[in-house]
């Protein structure tokens, strides 16, 4: 196989790739300062509603079925179902629960959470908590699959079509399977997701998502706003056909045999719509006070610049900072703009009490064109009192990991490349896609390690098991948002980051990969194993 694709096969990914292919690393610094959508647009057709209508809808919480042993269990139906998503149109979806996004799950920190999935859609399904410190049997691994009633699991066909994929590692079941979640971890906003091999993309597309919260006593004291004034903001991206239906590009629109995108959209699906909790352009009216806004971007591929503005004043809200993927930050960082990649969570406290009575405060994204630079609103409908805070210490618990600490150091690339027997376009780590039979990193228990990432295009990097700190940027200090505990990195085209972790969750098999949906499910995987 050669290294990677030619000048042309490259510019067919599209956009900042192409750039990048034509330009080398000028370009690449380029793209870095001015940040690029990587991806294409899917173009709704369907007259798509003004913004700002429709209330923002908040998932509902699901109650456990029972509590034994100190376990709190849970139950969820993968089933599909259909929604009033644009006005007078009927939306055909994949939900857990028959709710989009899926019900919420709230947990306490340190009390285990079991979940029954039942599956009742047409294809296979895996469950991933992401950002969870979860057993490697519970991770959601892209082959331990939950065959539908009959199903079962047949070799894999493989990223480039050309061959197939079989995993001996892999454990299947058929329709139910248990999740266990011990949630020995801070608290913080997680969300779950579908995550099978290849299909990771369309799924989600087609609703397959939820939050999960955790909490815990010392987090509740700190006074932060809470109740009605705590709202969890998923945001998303889609694409409508002419029947009300989500469009997407895949290259076979039963998710069972080939997967993949059309050529255009190699580089990431964008849609035109950008939905909040499933509704599209919603306001929220509420109190003139402070909010806490625990955002997640759920979108398969578009990136955020995230801008709150007082419609009446033209001022911009500062965005304070309280949490990161991983919980909280030991202090408030202040933002005007906050930059939101694929899978990011930011926890935000935003103050409404100077916003008049009647006025709007739009929640605009400075990296949209059209309609995708308004993502939603908050309507101030009255005065009222309150006694929140923002303190100056958050937590103390944050890890102090030095690069001293360090066992080894690692070097990993995310570029594009070719892969499979057709030499089909895909996404490659340290130039390999990815194969579940297969050992990439191996790591002690307990160790230390610094990684170095390089990006060609955007790539969120997303690990699973363990938080990290990020040590630095192209050489520099890390950028304001990159304060805290993250899951999750940002890569800019063309940049490098270094990010430190101890691995001192479980032993077993887990995951490393692009969040971008597109290309994780095009290679973008590597498998780590601690052992």
């Amino acid at each position: 196989m050669r290294e990677g694709p030619t000048r042309r096969q490259v510019l067919g990914i599209g956009g900042a790739l192409g750039v990048l292919a034509a330009g080398g690393l000028g370009a690449a610094a380029a793209l870095a300062r001015h940040p690029a959508a990587t991806g294409a647009e899917l173009r709704s057709a369907v007259p798509l509603p003004p913004p700002y209508r429709v209330p923002l809808p908040l998932p509902a919480v699901l109650a456990p079925v029972r509590r034994t042993g100190g376990t709190d269990r849970y139950e969820l139906v993968q089933r599909p179902a259909t929604a009033e998503i644009l006005p007078g149109l009927r939306t055909p979806l994949w939900t857990y629960g028959g709710t989009f996004p899926g019900p919420t799950i709230e947990s306490r920190r340190g009390r285990p959470v079991t979940v029954t999935h039942r599956n009742e859609l047409p294809v296979p399904t895996v469950v991933h908590l992401h950002g969870g410190r979860t057993p490697a049997a519970s991770d959601g691994y892209p082959t331990d699959l939950v065959l539908p009633r009959g199903g079962h699991a047949a070799p894999h066909p493989g990223h480039g079509g050309g061959h197939t994929m079989h995993d001996p590692r892999a454990v299947t079941t058929e329709l139910t399977r248990d999740y266990t979640f011990p949630l020995d971890q801070r608290p913080t906003l997680l969300w779950y997701h579908d995550h099978r091999m290849d299909f990771t993309g369309p799924a989600v597309w087609r609703g397959l998502a939820g939050l999960h919260v955790v909490r815990d006593d010392a987090e509740e004291a700190l006074g932060l706003p809470a109740g009605p004034r705590e709202l969890p903001l998923m945001i998303t991206d889609r694409a409508f056909a002419a029947d009300g239906s989500f469009a997407y590009p895949s290259l076979d629109p039963a998710l069972t045999a080939r997967p993949g995108v059309e050529e255009r959209y190699l580089g990431g699906v964008l849609g035109d719509t950008i939905l909040v909790n499933g509704a599209p352009w919603p306001v929220h009216e509420t109190d003139a006070a402070r909010h806490r806004l625990r955002i997640l971007n759920a979108s398969n591929a578009r990136h955020y610049l995230l801008e709150a503005v007082d419609d009446t004043t033209g001022r911009r809200l500062p965005l304070v900072q309280t949490g990161a993927d991983q919980g909280l930050l030991a202090a408030s960082v202040t933002h005007t703009r906050l930059p939101l990649a694929p899978a990011e969570r930011y926890d935000v406290v935003v103050d409404l009490s100077g916003v008049r009575v009647g006025g709007l405060v739009r929640l605009v994204n400075r990296l949209g064109s059209g309609r995708t630079r308004d993502v939603m609103a908050f309507r101030v409908a009255r005065r009222a009192r309150d006694d929140s805070r923002v303190p100056a210490v958050l937590s103390t618990d944050l890890p102090d990991w030095r690069r001293a600490d360090a066992v080894r150091v690692r070097d990993l690339a995310f570029r594009a490349g070719r892969m499979g027997e057709d030499q089909r376009h895909g996404w490659l780590i340290g130039g390999r896609p990815f194969d579940p039979a297969r050992t990439d990193v191996t790591v002690r228990l307990g160790d230390v390690e610094v990684w170095r990432l390089i990006a060609d295009v955007h790539h969120p990097v997303h690990l699973h098991l363990a938080g990290f700190r990020i040590l630095s940027r192209g050489g520099g200090p890390p950028l304001p948002h990159d304060a805290g505990l993250k899951d999750t990195v940002s890569l800019r085209p063309g940049e490098s980051a270094e990010i430190i972790t101890r691995f001192d969750g479980y032993r077993g098999r887990y995951l490393f990969h692009c969040h971008n949906a597109e290309h994780e499910d095009m290679g973008m995987m590597a498998n780590l194993e601690v052992v």
